[in-house]
């Protein structure tokens, strides 16, 4: 393999920056990371990222003459055409109309592409995991809040200028808890990672009774999600509701996915998607009793297989896709 087929891949989150070298053939052949520390600012973290990725491509062997292209992956609103971070995330606040392929790209003389992360684990998911060979697809990212990609007849759909796949903010309760967005009753404000932590918490503030007290010795503020997890696989009640009741609005989601996209498949990725058959179970159910006949029994939903890597993969693919098409 020569090294001017090779993809350096970054995928920017708001506790660490993933950094990989892949082939086209989806081959990691090396991988790194370092910490985002995002509250030292835009500037700080972009200096960072491009110290540590100087230094992992030097460990790695790799001139960065070589390399046919560098992906990046990055949270918040993306255009992708220009390669602009245009709107925050709540994992990078204060990341705006941050030109951040033409910085990238510059520094290390390389053309650099820029995705959004849930589309860029979409994409990696159809290329090299359990999408493969799917022509049609959605992902939905299931972390702290709730992200997505769609792959529509084998290739990834930004719409005009990168911002579908927002599928954390489409309306699921209109008259429900107010979203950071802006939006009131946005999917992510009811099924993420985050909406089962409050859930939990304000009950437990109410009153009820559950492990999770004990679990966090009786500071119910530093519950987790996985906290909630780990006490629903143990038979507790009050967690099991919080659970179920974000599998009820994600099910939502994923009818009306299934309906507007008819996919072959829905993959869930993300912490929460650990909790298997528990978010899984009754999502699938509720997909077979609303969604119109002819494209519930077409879909396929089950959980990503690439993990945490998804993003550097898809960004990988995302890059070599526009070098070609540039050709």
């Amino acid at each position: 393999m020569k090294q001017e087929s090779l993809v350096l891949a970054l995928d920017i989150g708001g506790t660490k920056i993933s950094m990989a070298v892949i082939t086209p053939r989806g081959k990691l052949l090396a991988g790194g990371v370092c910490p985002t520390h995002v509250k030292e600012g835009v500037a700080a973290v972009i200096e960072r990222l491009c110290r540590a990725t100087e230094e992992f491509l030097e460990q790695s062997g790799l001139e960065r003459s070589g390399l046919a292209a560098i992906g990046i992956a990055c949270a918040g609103g993306i255009d992708s055409a220009r390669g602009v971070v245009v709107t925050p995330s709540p994992n990078l606040p204060d990341w705006s109309d941050v030109p951040l392929a033409d910085i990238i790209g510059k520094k290390f003389g390389v053309a650099a592409f820029l995705v959004n992360d849930a589309s860029a684990a979409a994409l990696g998911e159809h290329r090299y995991g359990a999408g493969k060979g799917v022509k049609n697809l959605v992902l939905f990212t299931m972390g702290t809040g709730i992200g997505g990609g769609v792959i529509a007849d084998g290739r990834l759909y930004l719409g005009a200028v990168g911002g579908a796949g927002e599928l954390g903010h489409m309306t699921i309760e209109a008259a429900g808890p107010k979203c950071g967005c802006g939006n009131t009753g946005c999917l992510e404000m009811l099924a993420s990672g985050r909406a089962v932590e409050r859930d939990a918490i304000n009950r437990l503030r109410r009153g009820e009774k559950s492990h999770l007290y004990d679990m966090t010795k009786g500071k119910i503020k530093n519950i987790t999600a996985q906290m909630v997890g780990q006490a629903a696989r143990g038979g507790d009640p009050l967690a099991l509701d919080v659970i179920s009741r974000a599998a009820y609005y994600l099910g939502i989601g994923m009818v009306n996915i299934v309906n507007i996209f008819n996919p072959e498949m829905v993959i869930l990725g993300g912490g929460m998607a650990e909790l298997g058959d528990m978010l899984l179970g009754p999502g699938r159910r509720m997909v077979e009793e609303r969604a119109f006949s002819v494209s519930s029994r077409a879909v396929r939903i089950l959980t990503a297989r690439l993990g945490n890597e998804a993003g550097v993969y898809g960004a990988a693919a995302y890059a070599l896709a526009q070098v070609r098409r540039s050709k």
